[in-house]
């Protein structure tokens, strides 16, 4: 898209010129009128009026625009025509997230899943540049959705996750694998792995450690996130006489978590309830920053031609109008 903008754009100032010309023209040409004073004017009222009378100003008017596409001229109009060009250095984000029965836990509002979803969401539709999984993981794991760059189809393959989708449980070390195995052959500058769990590991057949060395090969930075409240939480449960609230205790294998981050040269983070959740992932958000190198290239152009051709028209135009059909006679 052309800007137009001008080199010398101090010169604009000499438009001011204009007015004490027109000035001087309007008290010169009243000045210059010889006055008659008679007692009626009724009998000049169906008089002929030359077309000459419309036109007498027309000179001045000519001359002013002249001079006015001529300042515009000396201030040098230019177009500037810019382009740029983008480099990044993505980065692949695998999120693991945990969806056993514990994660509907009340302590979180709503619950543990339905905040982690609703702060994850925020997380990914920010990350424009990037490539973002999800796998999720209970009992058993899967991928939800592969790295893409599709945000919309990421938030609503993360709204659609429910507990209950596959065997409960915690497979901490699975969950990690899988989402290592999805991101390993990533040609990303840097590979990024967000594990999210409340519980302790207790099922599958890969080790959490096991899994964080795999991780470790293949480049992989692993950010571990251990969401619940300190203490007791409130949890749903399903039994003959309906569901009932039942209080168990939060059990979170901080020690294993942080081991995991250690060897990955990730970071493991606590979070309490939904603003500390979300205050982790704006940290991890500012800890693994897309590179952006932008390149811009401006061409100008000089604009002042058409310009100075609408000045000389208005010259040349006074020039013959004054010299023809608005000749002044002595």
């Amino acid at each position: 898209m052309n800007d137009i903008t001008f080199l010398h754009p101090n010169y604009l100032y000499l438009a001011l010129l204009v007015l004490p010309m027109v000035a001087w023209y309007v008290w010169k040409h009243k000045s210059a009128q010889a006055s008659l004073q008679i007692s009626s004017l009724k009998g000049f009222k169906k008089a002929p009026v030359s077309w000459k009378v419309y036109l007498r100003h027309l000179p001045i008017v000519l001359r002013s625009l002249a001079i006015l596409f001529l300042v515009i001229v000396l201030a040098r109009p230019q177009s500037s025509n810019s382009s740029h060009n983008v480099v990044t250095e993505g980065i692949d984000i695998m999120m693991a997230m945990d969806i056993s029965s514990s994660m509907e836990a009340l302590d979180f509002k709503p619950n543990r899943l339905e905040a982690a979803k609703e702060v994850a969401i925020q997380f990914m539709s920010a990350r424009e540049n990037d490539k973002i999984g999800i796998v999720i993981f209970a009992g058993q794991s899967f991928t939800q959705c592969p790295l893409t760059t599709d945000k919309k189809v990421l938030v609503n393959m993360m709204a659609d996750i429910t507990t209950h989708m596959v065997e409960d449980g915690t497979a901490i070390g699975l969950g990690l694998a899988t989402a290592v195995s999805r991101i390993k052959d990533s040609d990303a500058k840097s590979k990024v792995i967000i594990l999210l769990t409340d519980g302790v590991n207790n099922r599958g057949e890969v080790a959490p450690l096991t899994a964080a060395e795999i991780a470790k090969t293949f480049g992989v930075r692993v950010y571990t996130i251990g969401v619940g409240t300190q203490g007791v939480a409130q949890r749903p449960v399903q039994t003959p006489y309906g569901t009932r609230l039942v209080e168990e205790e939060v059990r979170i294998d901080e020690e294993m978590m942080k081991q995991i981050s250690s060897i990955t040269d990730g970071k493991y983070f606590r979070a309490t309830d939904k603003s500390g959740l979300r205050k982790i992932y704006e940290e991890i958000d500012q800890l693994e920053k897309t590179k952006i190198e932008v390149k811009e290239y401006t061409k100008h152009s000089e604009e002042y031609m058409l310009w100075a051709i609408l000045a000389a028209v208005c010259v040349l135009t006074e020039v013959f109008l004054k010299s023809t059909v608005l000749r002044n006679l002595p």
